[in-house]
Parts: structure tokens; sequence; C-alpha cells
């Protein structure tokens, strides 16, 4: 049987729950101090938002997100026992705003038809696979949606976005970003 790790949802309706996943190549959850920043940034709350997790991985994002009131959640996973993990936790917690999805990120986006409020990157760090998905998000991004997203350098998202708000812990930066609008400087 595969190592298990967990983590716990650090507010909301599930505050203090644990979360259990597999040890995974790649899989590194996003630590509670960086969560606690990432939804001061939000606001606390995502009373009513939708929210796209892809690379959900242990699920903390996603979860944290729902606790906090999102109206739905949709995860996107590919590695199938990880993705069964995200599934009962979510049956633990009686998470009916949460949607799954098995498959990878870049055959997901081009598919999926929705607009999201909130888009949470958290993929396998070294691999280049943001500056892939980045060109893919404006058609899923709803007007004044986010994106959330960690890498392992600070992040260059390149022309039509902007760096709203960025941070680092230990060998983790983050980072908010928003689509550039008419008259903005990337300040």
């Amino acid at each position: 049987m595969a190592r298990q790790s967990k983590v716990r949802i650090i507010a909301g309706e599930w505050r203090g729950r644990p979360i259990n996943f597999p040890q995974a190549e790649g899989l590194r959850p996003t630590p509670d101090r960086v969560r606690e920043t990432l939804f001061n940034w939000l606001g606390q709350t995502l009373d009513g938002k939708t929210c796209l997790d892809l690379f959900a991985g242990s699920g903390a994002l996603g979860f944290e997100a729902l606790s906090r009131g999102a109206r739905r959640v949709v995860m996107v996973e590919q590695n199938p026992q990880v993705l069964r993990h995200l599934r009962e936790s979510g049956a633990k917690l009686g998470a009916d705003r949460l949607e799954t999805v098995a498959a990878d990120a870049l055959n997901f986006l081009p598919r999926e038809k929705r607009l999201f409020d909130v888009i949470f990157l958290d993929p396998p760090f070294h691999r280049g696979i943001l500056s892939l998905l980045l060109p893919l998000l404006p058609g899923r991004l709803a007007p004044d949606g986010l994106v959330y997203a960690e890498t392992e350098q600070a992040l260059e998202p390149g022309e039509g976005w902007e760096v709203w708000r960025s941070g680092r812990a230990g060998n983790v930066h983050y980072c908010l970003l928003k689509r550039k609008t008419e008259g903005s400087d990337g300040a």
C-alpha cells in the first residue's frame, strides 16, 4: 500500500478537517501559509464563485475553495490513484459541489467550454507546463477572473497577463494573475 500524507483545510465550513492523499511523483500540496495568503488575496470567501483546480493533486486548493463557499469546483487530475483519493475525500466531506475529471490539463482545457472565476495552477515543477497553459486560459476565464500559479521561479506570464500579487515561501514562488486591460501598465 502506498504511503499517505495529509493536509488540513485551514478555514471555512470544513476548517481543521484532514484531506488524505497518496505520495506521488511531483505532488506537493500548497503549504498552509501560502494557502492562507492566497485566500486573503481572494477575499477569504469564494461565495458563488466557480473554480477550476488543474493538477489537483492533494486537492488542498480546491477543497479549501469549497470550504470557503465556492459554488462549484472542478478538479482535474490525471493520476488514477490520486484521483481516487480526491473522490474519497470529497465523499467524506459531503462535497456535492465538487466535480472530478480524469484528464491531462493540456487536453482538458481545449475541450472545456465553461468559464471559471478562479483557476488554480500548481503543475509539477521543471516541466515548462505553465508556458503551454497560459495561452489557453483566457477563453476559460470569466470577466474579472483570476489565475493562481505556483512555480519554481518567479513567473513572467507573458503578453496579455499581469502579476497582480506575488510571494515566495522557500523554493515556491506563487502569484495571482489577471488579464491586462486597456490602459493597464502591468505594474
